[in-house]
């Protein structure tokens, strides 16, 4: 008994017997039930996906001998002659082996006869393209106007290479690849109606190793059973194709995510084992990242064509949206390296760990810098004014030195002087002060109220009397005093004496900074209950970052009902916000508050973001800092003698 292979046992015989191109078979099937039928029809695609099944049913739908219908009726003598491929009137012309002009003219010069058996001659040319340009001129004329009962089914993989003379004579239909899923789904008939066993992973295997043909998945599928003894199972699929098992590629791609690299090494290790093709499994590692970004963004994008829909959204959960954007452009570039590396193991390990090594550090909670900053801030106030801008430049670092020089100078002249003056330095030492305080603190401290950081107090406000020279350099290097530059023009003892008369009228002009510039979150103080108006300091605290801090910092809290609570999300954001992102966030809030929920709606928030308060507390102390420097005496006098103008740009507030 022979075997007929599958690709040609379960070849279509009617048009609803066909897998997809849909919009192909919607044109042919009205156009035969309202017998607008043209005389030429190119069909176009790649192998295996239709085209002369599609030129054969419509052979049988011409020429059935119950009538020209989009449903021939399969039994008369033409349709099961069309089918055997014995019909007189189906004109099958291989038009690779036969190329030459004088092959077509042979063809042509029996157009003019009528058909013998049917309704229509129908000349079917498979890969119409390999026709030569002088077999090409010969078929034009008879192309354009060929005689009533004569049809025309073209069939080419390369439609570029026709002229466009045939072209435009032709209706082209251009067929799509076979999608997996409907391979797999077609696959999955055809076995259960020949009684044979089947895994479904396997199947999917053949449908991505098709690559769009139905064909090619057919004689897979045959050569599968043939392998596996009548049955198509995954490992036999894949040691088959020598391809790498899917699942075993998701496990690597899970293991990176916990960025675990004696697990990826031990991955690596046991996937070596079945001599894999490196390039290809970074092919697929690649595929694998670029569906998961995609269901981090528009999670309704990833449907099941491939099989793998709930590894993908998994995965898409488990991963940061900077790792997989790092993880995908690395195994981009290391295709290329693969080939260089002396061991392809070798490179595709270096490619792994590479992408370990420059992932991004997990971002710590924001509350965490902030307690321990304001933790320091009493001790530091307490010693220095100068800790109050930790920045300070190399410029300022030598202008640190000069007012201890200036002073132990001054100090020393004071000593100097008769007996008569006994306590000469107590009078202008609070007024130099001042002046120092000014200049590099002028936006960050104010004497009106107290406040969580308080206003500094030098360590040379002692008394001069009371500290011998040594103890004063000790002092001074301990605890450096930060002072503005002041101008080349005037000499020390002229600089101390304008400062005694002006520091108390600038100080007096200086605007004292609100509190809500200065009066951060303490460390141990707990945070009142999150309602709207606080939660901006809530949305610091929560662990996030990336996109989903990104998010939460641009959203308002606009309703607290029990536990549950309802935000406003910038619609700015529309392109980074999804459920996942909000998930993220709702769980981040839920370390704080056991048992709590949120819902979060895209829409311009109703409320103040945490986002636009710093933007806005931020343009305050830009203002308050500028009008410092408008105000105070040591610039005015730089500006003045000297014709210089403030940068605004370089303004930055020490708050």
């Amino acid at each position: 008994m022979s075997y007929q292979v599958l690709a040609r046992k379960w070849r279509p015989r009617f048009f609803d017997e066909m897998v997809g191109q849909e919009h192909v078979l919607r044109a042919l099937i009205n156009a035969l039930n309202e017998e607008r039928l043209h005389h030429a029809y190119l069909f176009t695609g790649t192998r295996g996906v239709g085209k002369t099944t599609i030129a054969r049913i419509l052979a049988k739908c011409l020429n059935c001998e119950e009538g020209v219908s989009a449903r021939p009726c399969g039994t008369c003598s033409s349709c099961q002659e069309i089918a055997d491929g014995r019909f007189v009137d189906l004109i099958e012309v291989d038009a690779a082996s036969r190329t030459k002009v004088e092959d077509t003219r042979e063809l042509l010069d029996n157009v003019q006869y009528a058909p013998t058996r049917g309704r229509f001659k129908v000349y079917l040319i498979d890969e119409v393209h390999m026709l030569s340009t002088h077999s090409f001129n010969a078929l034009l004329k008879t192309l354009e106007e060929p005689p009533a009962h004569v049809k025309f089914l073209l069939a080419t993989t390369d439609p570029q290479k026709l002229p466009v003379t045939i072209l435009s004579r032709c209706l082209q239909f251009s067929l799509k690849n076979m999608t997996p899923e409907k391979i797999v789904s077609y696959l999955a008939q055809v076995l259960d109606a020949e009684k044979l066993s089947y895994e479904e992973p396997a199947l999917w295997q053949l449908g991505r190793a098709a690559q769009g043909s139905m064909r090619d998945a057919l004689s897979l599928t045959d050569q599968a059973i043939a392998y596996g003894e009548g049955q198509v199972g995954e490992e036999q699929v894949n040691a088959m194709l020598g391809t790498m098992d899917r699942g075993r590629l998701f496990k690597l791609a899970e293991v990176m995510a916990r960025a675990n690299a004696a697990e990826v090494l031990t991955e690596v290790a046991a996937m070596a084992e079945h001599g894999p093709d490196y390039d290809e499994v970074l092919q697929g590692l690649l595929a694998i990242w670029h569906r998961a970004s995609l269901a981090q963004v528009v999670p309704d994008a990833i449907d099941n064509t491939q099989g793998d829909r709930d590894a993908i959204l998994k995965l898409s959960v488990n991963m940061q949206p900077e790792d997989l954007q790092l993880y995908y452009q690395i195994a981009l570039q290391g295709r290329g390296d693969l080939n260089l590396a002396p061991d392809p193991r070798q490179g595709f390990e270096m490619i792994l760990l590479r992408m370990l090594a420059f992932r991004p550090a997990p971002q710590a909670p924001v509350d965490l810098d902030l307690e321990s900053a304001l933790s320091a801030a009493p001790a530091i106030n307490a010693e220095s004014v100068s800790s109050v801008e930790p920045a300070i430049n190399a410029e300022l670092e030598a202008e640190k030195k000069k007012p201890l020089t200036a002073e132990s100078t001054f100090e020393a002249t004071l000593d100097s002087r008769p007996d008569t003056e006994p306590e000469p330095l107590p009078a202008p030492e609070p007024d130099i002060t001042p002046v120092s305080e000014v200049a590099v603190s002028e936006t960050a401290v104010s004497e009106s109220e107290p406040k969580p950081i308080s206003r500094p107090e030098p360590a040379i406000e002692q008394s001069a009397a009371e500290l011998s020279t040594s103890e004063q350099s000790a002092v001074a290097a301990q605890n450096p005093v930060v002072e503005a530059p002041k101008p080349a023009a005037l000499s020390i003892e002229e600089r101390l004496q304008q400062a005694q008369y002006d520091a108390p009228a600038a100080v007096e002009s200086l605007p004292a900074p609100s509190v809500k510039d200065v009066a951060p979150i303490e460390p141990d103080q707990p945070l009142e209950p999150l309602q709207p108006h606080n939660w901006w300091q809530w949305a610091d605290r929560l662990a996030l970052a990336g996109l989903p801090q990104a998010i939460a910092r641009n959203s308002a809290l606009i309703d607290v009902t029990g536990e549950h609570y309802t935000f406003d999300v910038d619609p700015a954001q529309g392109a980074l916000f999804n459920d996942t992102q909000a998930k993220r966030i709702e769980a981040a809030l839920q370390q704080l508050i056991p048992g709590s929920s949120l819902t979060m709606v895209l829409q311009p928030p109703r409320g103040e973001t945490p986002e636009q308060r710093r933007q806005r507390e931020k343009a305050e102390a830009f203002y308050a800092a500028k009008q410092s420097i408008d105000s105070d005496p040591v610039v005015n006098h730089i500006l003045t003698e000297m014709g210089g103008y403030v940068v605004e740009e370089t303004i930055r507030p020490l708050s």
